[in-house]
């Protein structure tokens, strides 16, 4: 049997603290709590002397947010879990980042998958990035910036440079202003996730594109064009709507 990854729970609240370790105990024998916190810099004292391999971190906590733990460290060498009870529009800032989290209450199959996620995680590589993207997401959704991977690195890109996003099978080519990459997830996932930036249109059962980068629309055609000449087509259905959007 493999050696349980080590936990610490950041919680400015006991009962908090004591449910999550109810349940870590019960339903995740492979995730082993050594240690609580109440605040960040308790919290930096307890990962110092126990050097965990996951914290599980409140977002909501005095003197400090739980984001903030990005100012305390030099190198991040743990995976962060972040347990929140924010609305569904920031927690669009936790998939951009390519962050775990698990909303509160906490629910038993949620939190099997972040298990799921810690033990096959290889390395912690890029986790400062990744959190310093998120406090920027949380902090400035005018800019928003996106994680996307090249090769064996995690690359982070603004909203505002992506072209088009198109569909391909079961993955998603990202089409920005300067290069192109393939990510494993689907359409889908990319137009809940854009749900409600004004500039992002689902165009085709294949496409989203950015209004920023238009360059013209052939309404005989259903074709639109975007930047460096890339040509998208815009579904029959779709027309109507894509009218109105321009308007928006």
């Amino acid at each position: 049997m493999p050696t349980a990854l080590k936990v610490i729970i950041v919680d400015d609240e006991t009962g908090a603290q004591n449910v999550l370790r109810q349940l870590l105990l019960r339903h995740c024998p492979n995730l082993e709590v050594v240690a609580t916190a109440f605040d960040l810099p308790q919290a930096k004292v307890a990962i110092e002397q126990h050097r965990p391999d996951v914290v599980f971190l409140d977002i909501e906590m005095p003197n400090f947010a739980g984001y903030e733990i990005v100012s305390f460290f030099e190198k991040i060498d743990f995976a962060i879990v972040f347990v929140t009870a924010y609305n569904q529009y920031a927690i669009k800032a936790f998939e951009l980042s390519a962050v775990d989290y698990l909303l509160k209450p906490v629910q038993v199959s949620r939190l099997l998958e972040a298990e799921r996620k810690l033990l096959e995680r290889a390395n912690q590589l890029e986790l400062k990035e990744k959190y310093g993207v998120l406090v920027n997401n949380l902090q400035d959704p005018q800019n928003e910036k996106i994680m996307v991977r090249k090769s064996d690195q995690q690359l982070v890109v603004k909203l505002s440079e992506v072209v088009a996003i198109h569909a391909q099978e079961s993955y998603c080519k990202i089409i920005t202003t300067q290069e192109e990459y393939m990510t494993s997830k689907n359409l889908k996932h990319y137009e809940v996730l854009l749900r409600g930036n004004s500039q992002f249109f689902r165009s085709h059962k294949s496409w989203i594109i950015n209004k920023a980068h238009l360059e013209r629309f052939s309404k005989k055609n259903k074709l639109i064009l975007l930047k460096n000449q890339l040509e998208v087509r815009l579904s029959k259905y779709k027309v109507a709507a894509f009218e109105q959007f321009l308007l928006g």
